[in-house]
Parts: C-alpha cells; structure tokens; sequence
C-alpha cells in the first residue's frame, strides 16, 4: 500500500473571533522522519497540528495529502497533550481500534500482548487505564495509536510534565516507531528532545512558518534573529 504523504498546505488559515490563529502557511511535509514543531506559546503550533490532522476549521486555503481525504483519515493518528483514556482495561484500550479495524481475534490479541510487553504494562493488563501514572496514560495512548500502524502520527506535547523516565521510554517508543517508517509530526517545548529526535523542524511564530529546515541547519546554524533569539532563551514578543 503507498503513503498517504506527502502532505501539502496551500494558503492556509485560521481566524477565530476574527483574530488570525494561523497563516498563511504554505508547507510542504515529505514520506520520512520526524518532523519537531517548537514556538513560543501561542505561536500556532498546535493549531497547526489539528490543520494537518484534519480537525481544524479552516477560513482559507487547502489541505491535501497524495490520497482521498477519507483514505488520509484512517491512516493517521493523533496524541493530545493530556492523554484521554477509556474507562476500560488497559488491554481493551489497545483492543478497542482493532477491533474498530475489523481485525480477526487472534491478530488483535497478538498485536495487544506486544504492545502491552513494549510498554512494559504487563502487571497492569486488567487494571482500568484511567488509574494509571501520568507516564503510563501517555505510554497507552501512544502505543493505542500505534498499534493501528498509521502512516502518519501526530503528538502535541507528549512528554509535557513527565519525569525524565517516562519521557526517555517515550521517546524509544518514538524512535522505534520512526525505524518502522511511521512519519512524526510533533510539538515540543523542550528543545533538548527537539534536538535529540527531529530530522527536520519549523519554528513557528504569529501563526507562521517562520523558519524550517533539515534538524542539523536549523539547531546549528539559525537563519533569522527571532530563531536564534529563541534558542538563547529570549521572550519573543
């Protein structure tokens, strides 16, 4: 089956109340890698996010992807920050999008034991995922997303106010998920991950794209003063 990507912004935006959230943005995102999105707040970023994810209203401009927008829709996922969690078992909250898939019994059991061992959530199988730590939660959501093999996934914030822990086991859950060619879209305040796991990354401010590019020019040799400001930790007004 081919990839859904790339996927193509063209004059996009966003306006609420008649404020502009976002645009225009015209983007481009290809088939690999993991794609880190940093900014101030408010900047946009997770406006963005939900543009390319297909959940946002837009007041202008087109989002395409190289396949039918339903074909796109069940080929994606998407984190939130918080991570909801069914009132169910664990188990059953990686069982629940198979069985949505139509997936035979025996394959859905087999892909939920492996994702539960990949989690290392062995001892909590029965127990309701509403009751897990705050790491644990973010683990089975992602894993819940995962488990469907979307071509593309999309996290906001995953790994905001967890523990360097959780965090670290997040981002191998991360870093295998790219080795099986899932494409990541990701937003991140924390730039020493953003450094650590992107291949290429926008920086967005106003609700533009205001400067992208391949992770090795854009962390080490910045183009525009607002970036670089950033980096050194500035308030960008």
């Amino acid at each position: 089956m081919s990839t859904i990507l790339p996927l193509t912004l063209t004059d996009v935006a966003v306006r609420r109340r008649g404020k502009r959230l976002l645009g225009p943005v015209n983007l481009t995102l290809g088939e690999a890698g993991l794609t880190m999105i940093i900014g101030p707040n408010g900047s946009g970023k997770t406006t963005l996010l939900r543009v390319m994810h297909g959940v946002e209203r837009l007041s202008k401009g087109h989002v395409e992807w190289s396949v039918t927008e339903d074909a796109a829709r069940h080929r994606q996922a998407y984190v939130f920050q918080t991570p909801i969690m069914l009132r169910r078992s664990v188990a059953d909250n990686l069982r629940y999008p198979l069985h949505l898939l139509g997936l035979p019994k025996a394959e859905v059991e087999t892909r939920v034991g492996r994702w539960i061992a990949r989690i290392g959530l062995e001892e909590r199988t029965g127990l309701q995922a509403t009751r897990l730590s705050g790491g644990e939660k973010q683990k089975l959501a992602i894993a819940r997303a995962l488990i469907r093999k979307p071509d593309v996934l999309f996290l906001d914030e995953p790994c905001a106010n967890l523990d360097g822990a959780s965090t670290r086991e997040i981002e191998t859950l991360l870093q295998n998920a790219l080795a099986e060619k899932t494409r990541i879209i990701m937003t991140t305040h924390d730039l020493g991950q953003a450094r650590r796991l992107a291949d290429s990354a926008l920086f967005m401010l106003h609700g533009v794209v205001h400067e992208k590019g391949s992770a090795e020019d854009f962390f080490n040799a910045p183009k525009t003063d607002e970036l670089q400001a950033f980096f050194r930790g500035d308030i960008i007004a």
